[in-house]
């Protein structure tokens, strides 16, 4: 029964997102907008160092990682905090508490048609181009299967992550630039804006203790990974793992201890 609702959940979300068409060709367009800008730019990096291959990587090598990475945030995101901050500024987070299902569970199965969408209108299509154009550079394999389970365990993490952010809106009662450091710092420290391999030493040690680099690096390192050891991979899963339990108690912990924080602007 619980699993029939929340998959009630997943169809009324597919319905609502088919709905809104035209945005989903303003995303395609920003996205492809956003490629030609790192095309450019990466080429021109690439240009001025003199060198084909850079911190291990080569310029195609790069161009198929931020492509995909692209492509995998307009999957994966569910804009969570923007949710929850415009309910508790209306005063309906009060109601969202009083639905059977608990609020957690609610909104991330509420996101969920949201996934299957994007996954065939964005992300699909992307890796299908991508596949074509770089002519063999991404292999089929066993790699796939472990990119399918890192991804699903990317979207746990990163909801885990967007929720804990969101319930700090309880006592800011901000949206706004809360969710824009979030997004900054995500964005950055997971490797989707700038690839991992390009940090220094460092601070390429630091962001790897840290769960971010899980939600983006992690599956395309998986996917991208030519010949990587088994043992590689399941470590890489691994520790995919342990933070999806670790932001999972977190973020759950930190939530019910701050539903007495809730008050009621609006509604």
């Amino acid at each position: 029964m619980n699993l029939k609702r929340r998959l009630s959940l997943t169809r009324a979300g597919i319905i609502e997102s088919l709905q809104f068409r035209l945005s989903m060709l303003i995303i395609f367009v920003g996205n492809l907008l956003y490629l030609i800008v790192i095309y450019f730019l990466w080429k021109a990096i690439y240009a001025s160092s003199g060198q084909e291959v850079v911190n291990g990587m080569t310029f195609s090598d790069t161009l198929i990682y931020l492509v995909l990475a692209s492509a995998i945030f307009n999957f994966i995101e569910m804009y969570t905090v923007w949710e929850m901050g415009r309910a508790i500024q209306s005063g309906n987070m009060v109601l969202n508490l009083l639905k059977p299902m608990e609020y957690r569970k609610y909104l991330f199965w509420s996101f969920s048609g949201t996934f299957v969408t994007q996954f065939f209108f964005t992300f699909l299509p992307t890796f299908i181009i991508v596949a074509i154009v770089t002519n063999g550079a991404i292999q089929f394999g066993f790699n796939l299967l472990y990119f399918v389970i890192s991804i699903v365990m990317a979207i746990v993490i990163n909801y885990n992550i967007d929720f804990f952010v969101g319930t700090i809106c309880l006592y800011t009662e901000s949206i706004w630039g809360i969710n824009i450091m979030k997004q900054v710092l995500v964005l950055l420290l997971s490797g989707a804006t700038v690839p991992i391999a390009f940090f220094p030493e460092t601070f390429k040690k630091i962001v790897y203790c840290l769960p971010f680099q899980s939600i983006y690096n992690a599956p395309l390192s998986l996917l991208l990974g030519k010949d990587m050891p088994v043992s590689e991979a399941m470590t890489t899963l691994g520790i995919q793992l342990l933070w999806c339990v670790v932001m999972m108690i977190l973020s759950r912990l930190f939530w019910k201890s701050s539903l007495k924080q809730i008050t009621v602007n609006g509604g």
